[in-house]
């Protein structure tokens, strides 16, 4: 169905539920010594394919303080994995959770979904419309792991210890990988001023991944010629998949946003964050991996824009970075005082050094530093896709802002 409201925000393309797991850190050491799990066994790049594999990948990223998403081989694997656990059952995707944060600040969007159930039904806001290309209910969770900085769990010959908070996403999910586009979504970006589109990542078929591009550059013709196209980098199953949604992609992209991760992942190799000639060195390198007209690299110190446009962004990194702040240390029930509120908050030191010294050096760069949190128990899930939430409210704002100013009065 699509919404009554005009000029609505179109996100896409596929939503999730979600099985956010309660960390207990005694569970997982109960299921690391009943499978009898060593040090040596730990790896991040093995084939998961039941609960103990499930297992060694977890201990493995938080060993390394990393985060990640990762296929495996069933969703019986989720299902039966999240037994041991306490767990909420949520809304995930970056559209639908960026969908969310601007909910939560009064900003109506149209979904683009591939799968619907219940849960869905249930858990997505009335302000969020959607369009669908599900024929029927599934239901294929995706496991969210959140761990926190200082974890330990103890193994037959040692222990894990997490040195930073991240999170974890698993799953098998169908209708993602096959990523049917909704016949609907074309009339959808007719009137959107602004269309964000991600989830790619989990899809596992070349060919079936180019017939997707073709449609969705097709229906891509409907959309004004003012609006603004944001692409959301992921954790790609082939990272080689990455390199072709790139290449079919790029020429229609506005802002190419991507973290810390997967910055890391296109360069091959550790960057430190708070070092800034590292981090100009890694924005060189980038751009010219993606001559994006803007990229942002959103981590947990700094958001940085570059590009020849990029300075248009500087309002909505800053709504971005309040926004992804706000969930850290709330979670998904924050308002847009909550959010006004964490703007007064103090910034990374650290962070606001680099942000100060890469636009100095890289010309054109804007930057936001980071809030300096304190908190028991952060949210770490979808901080990315809530950061994107906050950077296309304030995108949408400013077109909202143009039309208005437009001697007709509406956008082109």
């Amino acid at each position: 169905m699509i919404g009554d409201v005009d000029r609505r925000l179109v996100l896409g393309l596929g939503g999730t539920v979600d099985y956010e797991l309660t960390w207990d850190s005694a569970v997982l050491e109960r299921l690391a010594l009943e499978h009898r799990l060593r040090r040596h066994e730990l790896t991040t790049t093995a084939p998961i394919t039941d609960e103990r594999s499930l297992l060694v990948a977890i201990l493995a990223f938080v060993a390394s303080g990393v985060g990640a998403e990762r296929l495996v081989s069933s969703s019986e694997a989720v299902t039966g994995f999240a037994s041991h656990f306490d767990f909420t059952v949520t809304l995930g995707g970056t559209g639908v959770r960026a969908g969310l944060v601007l909910d939560r600040l009064g900003i109506p969007s149209t979904q683009h979904l591939v799968s619907i159930d219940d849960n869905v039904r249930r858990l997505l806001p009335a302000s969020m419309s959607y369009v669908s290309s599900a024929t029927h209910d599934t239901l294929d969770p995706h496991l969210i792991v959140q761990y926190p900085a200082g974890a330990r769990i103890r193994l037959v010959d040692g222990e894990v210890i997490s040195p930073s908070p991240n999170r974890l996403i698993f799953a098998n999910d169908p209708p993602n990988r096959e990523m049917k586009l909704s016949d609907d979504l074309p009339d959808a970006l007719a009137s959107a001023p602004v269309f964000l589109v991600s989830g790619f990542n989990t899809m596992t078929d070349r060919e079936l991944l180019d017939t997707r591009l073709t449609e969705l550059l097709d229906a891509m013709r409907s959309l004004p010629d003012d609006a603004l196209v944001y692409y959301e980098d992921a954790g790609f199953y082939d990272r080689t998949f990455a390199a072709t949604v790139r290449e079919r992609l790029l020429a229609r992209i506005d802002v190419y946003g991507m973290n810390e991760d997967e910055l890391q992942e296109y360069l091959g190799r550790t960057i430190s964050l708070l070092d800034a000639s590292e981090v100009v060195r890694a924005l060189d390198d980038i751009r010219t991996i993606i001559p994006a007209p803007v990229i942002v690299v959103h981590t947990r110190y700094w958001a940085i824009a570059i590009g020849a446009d990029a300075g248009r962004h500087r309002a909505a990194l800053e709504s971005a970075v309040r926004a992804a702040a706000t969930r850290y240390r709330l979670g998904d029930d924050f308002t847009a005082d909550d959010a006004e509120r964490t703007s007064g908050m103090a910034r990374h030191r650290g962070g606001e050094a680099v942000v100060r010294a890469v636009e100095s050096a890289v010309t054109g760069a804007v930057g936001v530093a980071a809030h300096a949190l304190d908190v028991l128990h952060p949210t770490t899930v979808g901080l990315g896709d809530t950061f994107v939430g906050g950077f296309l409210a304030a995108s949408f704002s400013r077109a909202e802002e143009a039309a208005e100013a437009s001697p007709s009065g509406a956008a082109r």
